[in-house]
């Protein structure tokens, strides 16, 4: 008796430790969304701000219709975005328009590297510019650094190839405020696309940057967790490892220029490569559901309150 009960002992300390250890996961999910999205918010509203009487001069443009999704930005920089679903009862089709007034809203729903690269493909199908872009490569010979620079940290974890985004950027808005207004709506349409190319890939580097710091923060919890199966889909499969570290394996679409076939899988092992195929809103979110459906005691309110009265 005396041995059976001290093995439960034990077994109900493992799960207590295992219990906080998912908690302080859920909750540092939770922590980081809301700190992108605050991030990824502010980013997107300075890009607007930088270009409204660009916008405006374009007459606003139409960053994505793909049936049934739908989103443009007006020229006063309001957002407008249509859904179209069937009707359960009868069966018909509707379609409902919504007026997104900030920034912060239209984050919550897009992912801002999306919206980014909407404006940059935007812009240069109405300015007619050639289907290559070059505009970042230029931005980063104007900072001083050379395209094939790797992302790197420096000292006291410094990423510093988002420090030289981020001076491209500003070298980029300094240069074109001494031009003077756009002349007509095709070199507005051009310089927004140049500088929607950059926010893109700045967005890009925040994004693998919060995903980094996510993982630093966990390296003592999720050892006790062990490996976490975050998603498990046909062409998708993500995992939180006892590591600390995000994994993922997908299946890209076929690339065009005879890279990856279709139905091939590839592995994502960085943050860098993660951010290719998903918005850390969605890793961090879908990260807190796993956990909560593994363990549902985490969300619990008191989940040991009702062993321990009755014990």
């Amino acid at each position: 008796m005396t041995i059976g009960r001290g093995k439960n002992k034990r077994k109900e300390d493992a799960m207590t430790s295992m219990g906080g250890a998912l908690g302080e996961i859920a909750t540092e999910a939770s922590l980081e969304r809301t700190s992108f999205l605050a991030s990824a918010g502010k980013q997107l509203v300075d890009f607007l701000e930088g270009n409204r009487q660009r916008i405006k001069d374009a007459g606003g443009l139409v960053l994505i219709d793909d049936d049934p999704d739908y989103l443009s930005v007006a020229p006063d920089g309001s957002f407008r975005s249509r859904t179209r679903y069937q009707d359960e009862v009868t069966g018909e089709w509707r379609s409902e328009t919504e007026v997104i007034e900030s920034a912060a809203e239209l984050v919550e729903l897009y992912n801002p590297a999306e919206i980014f690269a909407a404006f940059a493909e935007a812009a240069r199908f109405q300015a007619g510019l050639p289907a290559e872009p070059t505009a970042a490569d230029d931005l980063m010979d104007a900072a001083g650094i050379a395209p094939d620079e790797t992302v790197g940290v420096g000292v006291g974890g410094t990423d510093v190839t988002e420090e030289g985004y981020a001076k491209a950027a500003d070298e980029w808005v300094r240069s074109h405020r001494t031009e003077g207004e756009p002349a007509n709506a095709d070199e507005a349409a051009s310089r927004l696309y140049d500088l929607a190319l950059t926010f893109q890939e700045r967005s890009q580097h925040t994004e693998a940057r919060l995903i980094e710091q996510f993982e630093s923060l966990v390296q003592d919890a999720a050892p006790l967790v062990g490996d976490l199966m975050i998603l498990d889909d046909e062409d998708e499969r993500l995992w939180l490892k006892r590591n600390g570290r995000f994994e993922a394996e997908v299946v890209p679409e076929a690339d065009a220029e005879g890279g990856a076939a279709e139905g091939d899988w590839k592995r994502l092992d960085s943050p860098d490569e993660l951010v290719e195929f998903y918005d850390p809103t969605d890793v961090f979110g879908d990260l807190a559901e796993a956990i909560a459906e593994s363990f549902p005691h985490v969300i619990s309110d008191e989940p040991e309150s009702e062993s321990d009265d009755e014990a």
